[in-house]
């Protein structure tokens, strides 16, 4: 799968510190994957996940957070 990267639509995790520098982008609406980029490094490498990876990691974050 090719991702259109230089047209892609970021959001910026909520959780993300107040002057918005350390926190991670994703993008939505590639089909089954959800790419992942550092904020601070735009034009750096972005990782590909699975969606249902992603899922069970956020999953996983939520829980440790109880």
């Amino acid at each position: 799968m090719i991702i259109p990267l230089s047209t892609t639509h970021w959001r910026k995790s909520s959780y993300s510190n107040p002057d918005g520098n350390s926190c991670v982008e994703v993008a939505d609406g590639f089909g089954g994957v959800l790419p992942v980029r550092d904020s601070k490094a735009p034009e750096g490498p972005v990782l590909v996940f699975p969606a249902a990876a992603w899922s069970a990691f956020l999953t996983g974050v939520r829980a440790a957070r109880r």
